[in-house]
């Protein structure tokens, strides 16, 4: 009787193993064939709720790997663009976020897809695929182009295009780009108009700590007609630009 419980109790202890086993198989599956995180499907709804909070949306960066075309004529908020073509040569620029959370989207999804899993391949941790633009009608849409902080602090070398400071007002005074006008948050849409340049077509650079407030004031300025709008993704407190 004695041999049969011991039996019993071996044989279970080796289905348990062997149970154990398979949900071990099972759960490798979230990791691809070189050992890296598999690239997780985000849902419109969930991106859409990161990017209306100011303080979750500086966790991600979202990448907009449509042609420059699509993406200018609307794309989610805070999206940066680059094609699908360009993403390897770019994932230098984007190093910085390798261990962060990377969301990539397009139209349909299947682009995105693409490119997420070339930033896998690249080394990157954290890569999500969202719901596209054309699947997830709720997205809310602006048209201004954000930009990564090199590629804005590109623009201040350049020393062109009209700058609009959205910081408190004791701190643009500590220092800003040259010739960048400074608007107060709540004043946007009353003051904005009298700031900008009068060619609509001539590029507008806002920026402030985050992106958050200057963001405000790109999508107000392509209300008000002006089609080459850029926001830094990347605020003063993220980034040391150099004025």
């Amino acid at each position: 009787m004695k041999k049969n419980k011991l039996l019993v109790v071996s044989m279970a202890a080796v289905l348990s193993l062997s149970l154990a086993g398979c949900s071990s198989a099972s759960n490798s599956t979230s990791t691809s064939s070189n050992g890296t995180v598999a690239v997780k499907e985000l849902k419109g709804e969930e991106l859409n709720k990161i990017e209306k909070d100011d303080k979750e949306k500086e966790k991600y960066l979202v990448i907009d790997v449509r042609d420059a075309n699509e993406y200018k004529e609307g794309h989610v908020k805070h999206a940066i663009n680059i094609p699908l073509a360009d993403i390897e040569k770019h994932a230098e620029h984007l190093s910085a976020w390798k261990d962060k959370e990377v969301v990539t989207i397009c139209n349909t999804g299947k682009k995105s897809k693409e490119a997420a899993d070339k930033l896998v391949k690249a080394g990157f941790k954290k890569v999500s695929n969202a719901q596209g633009v054309k699947d997830y009608k709720d997205y809310e849409i602006v048209k201004f182009t954000t930009l990564l902080a090199h590629e804005f602090q590109a623009a201040i070398d350049k020393k062109e295009g009209r700058f609009i400071d959205v910081r408190e007002a004791k701190d643009y005074e500590k220092g800003y780009v040259a010739g960048a006008k400074n608007i107060d948050v709540k004043n946007i849409d009353k003051d904005l108009a009298e700031l900008l340049p009068t060619d609509k077509n001539a590029p507008v650079y806002t920026y402030c700590y985050s992106g958050n407030r200057s963001s405000k004031a790109a999508q107000k300025a392509v209300e008000l007609g002006y089609t080459n709008v850029y926001n830094a993704f990347d605020g003063a407190k993220e980034h040391e630009y150099k004025f």
